[in-house]
């Protein structure tokens, strides 16, 4: 089956059109970012313009917020559509611009099936223990008040590269999450109910003392909307730094470039420690995403601490080679491997499989 999957971020549109055989070959694809509003929806006809004579017989669409409502990829209706919108209250960088996406294509190509893919979903394996916030237990079932966690695609995907029984998968970009993965399935991981949870990112906070927003609506008079354009948009590095690219930041003299990055790599450390731990030890740990596969420094300055862990890098495995590889040294006791992730690649094959079980049920 010939599937164009559609990844839509924040600001960007990632196509890309795949055979899927017994393998996944790729036939077309692209990329259109510096996105607002309107304009994702413009860029998901003009991928499907650019692969319209290539045969599609299928469209995987990856979602990052599925709620509480979807543990697996679902055929879309406009009904599936208006779920995935209504959850942009708990996604509200990304949802919409998938629904508005999802939009563009039914209207476009109306005969052609669509699967949604989401990101959350690879989370569904984590135990209560984890995923519960210590809210008050029945209120919280109530309002599905619960950690989901986010790039569930990427973090499948490395934990299908690296066959160990205790892997800890870093997606390290200008979105940040840890996933403690067992056996191949999540059971713990760094976003919550939200992707603001969790690690520093680009321009997130992550990790906040809640007393930290009550502080602002209180004493400084930030409304709701301001406090979420500050934590959303206007913290992580662009916040400490300046900036929000780590090529910038590493290139800068400014000391906030370099406090920003230290920042970065000790909260990731403090993650991968509180991860080995519940994971009960360790085997591996996997790089992924923009910074995690291209960041030969920011690779150094969380690992090279970690020799407590048993983590010891090669220096020139981690500064030389790519693509898929391992930079840790032979005897090191913990694996520490850079993977290249291939979301689109998992969404096509997720696609299929559940045009299948529909055409089988």
């Amino acid at each position: 089956m010939r599937v164009l999957v559609l990844n839509p971020g924040s600001s960007t549109l990632k196509y890309r059109l795949v055979q899927v055989d017994d393998t996944t070959t790729t036939l077309a694809s692209g990329v259109v970012d510096h996105l607002v509003g309107p304009a994702i929806a413009q860029a998901a006809e003009y991928a499907l313009t650019q692969c319209r004579d290539l045969s599609i017989e299928a469209i995987g669409c990856r979602v990052v917020h599925g709620g509480d409502q979807f543990s697996q990829p679902v055929r879309v209706t406009p009904a599936i559509v208006e779920t995935i919108r209504g959850l942009g209250r708990l996604a509200p960088l990304h949802n919409p611009s998938a629904a508005a996406v999802l939009d563009m294509v039914q209207h476009l190509l109306p005969h052609t099936p669509i699967v949604a893919v989401f990101d959350t979903a690879f989370h569904c394996s984590i135990p209560d223990v984890a995923a519960l916030y210590p809210l008050p237990l029945d209120y919280a079932r109530e309002k599905n008040l619960r950690r989901y966690g986010f790039h569930g695609t990427s973090h499948q995907y490395v934990a299908s590269r690296v066959a160990v029984s205790r892997l800890i998968s870093c997606h390290l970009g200008n979105g940040v999450s840890l996933t403690a993965v067992r056996q191949g399935r999540s059971i713990d991981t760094s976003m919550g109910l939200t992707p603001l949870e969790g690690l520093m990112m680009g321009t997130r906070s992550g990790d906040v003392d809640p007393g930290l927003i009550l502080h602002l609506m209180r004493e400084e008079g930030l409304s709701v909307e301001q406090v979420d354009t500050l934590l959303n948009q206007r913290s992580g590095l662009r916040g400490i730094g300046g900036e929000s690219d780590l090529r910038q930041l590493q290139q800068s003299s400014d000391p906030r470039a370099e406090l920003a990055q230290e920042m970065f790599a000790y909260r990731v450390r403090k993650y991968l420690g509180a991860y080995a731990a519940v994971l009960e030890g360790l085997d591996a740990i996997a790089f992924t995403g923009g910074i995690g596969e291209h960041s030969v420094s920011m690779r150094q300055r969380i690992c090279q601490p970690l020799g407590w862990l048993g983590v010891r890098l090669d220096p020139v495995a981690n500064s030389t080679g790519s693509g898929e590889r391992r930079i840790s040294t032979p005897d090191s006791p913990v694996q520490v491997w850079v993977i290249p992730t291939d979301e689109e690649g998992l969404i096509a094959q997720a696609t299929v499989n559940c045009l299948s079980r529909a055409i089988s049920l």
